[in-house]
């Protein structure tokens, strides 16, 4: 179960394994109204529904040109190496007791390896940012799949939103990014306080639930005045 003070609380207890209530659904009704009617076919239903193919054909131009600029080369100077203490700050601050995801290998792990090889991990994350890559391998996710507050019943696969689980290596190479961007942005004034999107510790949450409070306090008022 969610609350106001942590929407996540319930997410978290079912990637964790401790709530049972994410058991799959095996049937589905698709858009021309057939059900599905064995497990594979609901999951792929839900694959074409909730993760669809990216057709370049049918982008428009905007998203053509912005694809084509994506591809150019870059012409600025060369970003520092990241240092043995950046790399190891970001390893050592991943959270605890996490569950392994695709590959299995535990945040802890990382922890240990940084401690014993800090400079062979560090020399790692220097070279994907040298070539300005982002490892395939660390780009696979595992998909858990879970239902909607208050749409248990519903037989639709908009019941359903998915979350998808990284492996820890590409979370330490995604923070040491971030926090290189985080930190040329800060240095030319300081953003914005209703920037919630790419910030730490804030999220669309954050804002949906500023606006509900706002919205709450100007209820109370108008009721005050009468």
């Amino acid at each position: 179960m969610t609350s106001i003070t942590n929407p996540w609380r319930g997410i978290y207890r079912i990637l964790a394994g401790r709530d049972k209530r994410a058991a799959l659904q095996t049937t589905l009704k698709r858009k021309v109204g057939t059900l599905t009617k064995i497990l594979q076919d609901t999951v792929q239903h839900m694959l074409q529904v909730l993760t669809p193919e990216d057709n370049q054909e049918d982008d428009t131009e905007l998203q053509k040109n912005i694809c084509a600029l994506a591809q150019e080369d870059i012409d600025t100077d060369n970003e520092k190496g990241y240092t043995v203490q950046e790399v190891k700050n970001v390893v050592l601050s991943m959270g605890k007791n996490k569950e392994p995801h695709e590959d299995g290998i535990p945040s802890e792990f990382f922890k240990i390896v940084v401690e014993i090889l800090p400079r062979y991990m560090s020399a790692i994350y220097y070279g994907c940012l040298r070539k300005g890559t982002f490892p395939q391998r660390w780009k696979k996710a595992l998909v858990i799949t879970i239902t909607k507050s208050g749409k248990t019943q519903r037989k639709e696969v908009s019941k359903f939103r998915h979350i998808s689980l990284l492996d820890t290596g590409g979370k330490v190479l995604e923070k040491l990014f971030f926090n290189r961007i985080n930190h040329h942005m800060n240095s030319r004034g300081p953003m914005n306080e209703n920037q919630f999107g790419f910030r730490p510790q804030r999220s669309i949450i954050d804002a949906a639930m500023l606006i509900n409070t706002r919205n709450a306090n100007a209820v109370n008022l108008t009721a005050a005045d009468i």
